[in-house]
């Protein structure tokens, strides 16, 4: 059997591979004071991964190959430009972190660039194979990246717990699709969708087939650290390096989302009066959960840690209330709203990892407390550090703004009891926010610092200036001028169409 390739859909894929290969084998052949060369040759390996995806852009068709089990179309497109841009930016944010640690670095590089790899594959796949096999390979890398500061504990702890529960989150989700195939005897979406249309209530495999939908279920939930899956994100995020961290955060979160999309949306779209209410309680504790708990934080990364889970379930608001809706127009608005929240909060958090990473090299620690009075030893960083924790809050006229309100619009429209307390919760939640949001740009600006406070003078690297720039371009751009996103609205509606909503 013969496949025909399209070799320019899947050049993206293959430029990275490349890359990879390349870091691989300068990291074999360099002397210790040439290894920063790997790092540069990733970040251009990921600049010309993009060159192929322009391309594909203006391609109007869409490219199907494996027998529809990889798939190229705008949705694919859209996510894996996010992939690439994210991508770019966390190895940026690393060359000179990696550096000045003397850590190896051909192998976070070549880690790095296998994990993007992975979240690559995962915008395209369309069968439960490729699905599994893009997830893993955009989490597994990230089992070493947590604990790759060797001689710290707090890494290494970060690395064992975050290897343990992804091991068991995987072994789940991969019994759930195993349960999954022994039902429907399919791996490909479309057929799986059309085998569960046919299974009604009453059928005895319906109970197998609800089992196995929570299973998948869980495994999703443990990727993009909603609750009560969450219990790794904190510890983990605060003992891997920053960059990693904000990675983390960032792009395997994307990851999650989008095979959660995927999966949910292309084969068990039928089935939303099972996986609606569970989406509901997982959006609702997140939001809950992780906001009272980020109140209590004095570490700056472990406040953006609970951040990142209360942000999940802030996205999970507009899938939950289309899926409880049942009609295709709430499907549409809701998967748009949630891919817009997920741009928009990838931007402005890796602006405030950076922010994390500038503000701990002046204030030499990472304690909220240690940061007080930065506005007095370094202005424009606490101008940015305010401008990307209020746009985390959702303040006007800065990005995070807009991607809430399309979450608030997008739920009311869907309509129903449960989608309107569930905005209700939702509204409750970002006042929670602001509250500790707020607590680190105060003591920025006006706490005093303490007496006994050693103020830390190294200048910021090129890099991570140009990393602050881009992301604080953005952050205001697209707050000022909010249409920018809607272009998301055909390439939502393409997935969508495929699953012939």
């Amino acid at each position: 059997m013969s496949y025909p390739i399209d070799y320019l859909a899947i050049g993206p894929e293959l430029v990275v591979i490349v890359s990879m290969l390349g870091v691989l084998a300068l990291d074999l052949v360099l002397p210790r004071r040439l290894k920063y060369v790997s790092g540069a040759v990733a970040v251009v390996g990921l600049t010309l991964a993009a060159l192929p995806l322009i391309l594909l852009a203006v391609r109007p068709e869409v490219a199907s190959m494996f027998d529809g089990s990889y798939v190229v179309d705008r949705f694919s497109l859209v996510l894996k430009g996010l992939f690439l841009v994210a991508g770019y930016i966390v190895l940026i944010m690393s060359v000179t972190y990696i550096e000045s640690d003397r850590f190896y670095q051909g192998e976070y590089y070549f880690l790095l660039l296998s994990s993007i790899l992975g979240s690559l594959v995962m915008a395209s796949g369309r069968d439960l194979i490729v699905l599994f096999i893009g997830l893993e390979l955009t989490t597994a890398p990230l089992f070493m990246l947590a604990g790759w500061r060797k001689g710290d504990l707090k890494s290494n702890e970060a690395s064992v717990k975050y290897f343990i529960l992804g091991v068991l989150s995987t072994a789940i989700l991969l019994w759930g699709m195993s349960m999954l195939f022994g039902v429907t005897g399919a791996v490909r979406f479309d057929e799986i969708a059309s085998a569960v249309a046919g299974i009604s209530t009453g059928d005895p495999a319906f109970p197998l087939l609800t089992l196995a939908v929570i299973f998948v279920m869980v495994g999703f939930g443990f990727k993009v650290s909603a609750v009560p899956f969450h219990s790794w994100a904190p510890d983990t995020y605060e003992g891997a390096p920053i960059p990693v961290t904000a990675y983390l955060s960032v792009s395997s979160k994307a990851a999650g989302f989008v095979g959660m999309f995927v999966f949910l949306y292309l084969a068990i779209p039928s089935l939303s009066s099972v996986w609606g209410p569970a989406i509901w309680v997982m959006a609702a504790l997140s939001m809950t959960v992780a906001n009272l708990a980020a109140l209590r934080q004095t570490n700056i990364v472990r406040l953006l840690a609970y951040s990142s889970i209360a942000q999940a379930g802030f996205m999970l608001v507009p899938f939950a209330a289309a899926a409880l809706s049942g009609r295709p127009e709430a499907l549409s608005s809701g998967l748009e709203a949630t891919v817009v929240y997920l741009l928009i909060y990838a931007l402005m958090n890796l602006g405030a990892f950076a922010v994390v990473i500038v503000g701990t090299k002046r204030t030499g620690t990472t304690e909220i407390a240690g940061w007080a009075g930065l506005a007095r030893i370094d202005p424009r960083l606490a101008v940015l550090t305010a401008l990307f924790f209020f746009s985390l809050a959702g303040i006007p006229p800065l990005a995070g703004w807009y991607a809430k309100f399309k979450m608030f619009t997008s739920a009311i429209e869907a309509g129903g009891t449960w989608a309107y307390v569930l905005a209700g919760i939702a509204a409750l939640n970002a006042v929670i926010a602001f509250a500790y949001y707020a607590k680190v740009a105060k003591a920025v600006w006006f706490d005093e610092p303490a007496a006994d406070a050693e103020e830390v003078t190294e200048a910021p690297s090129g890099s991570l200036v140009l990393v602050l720039a881009i992301a604080a371009v953005v952050t205001l751009v697209v707050g000022v001028i909010p249409n920018i996103p809607d272009f998301l609205g055909e390439a939502t509606r393409t997935l969508l169409a495929a699953a012939g909503g």
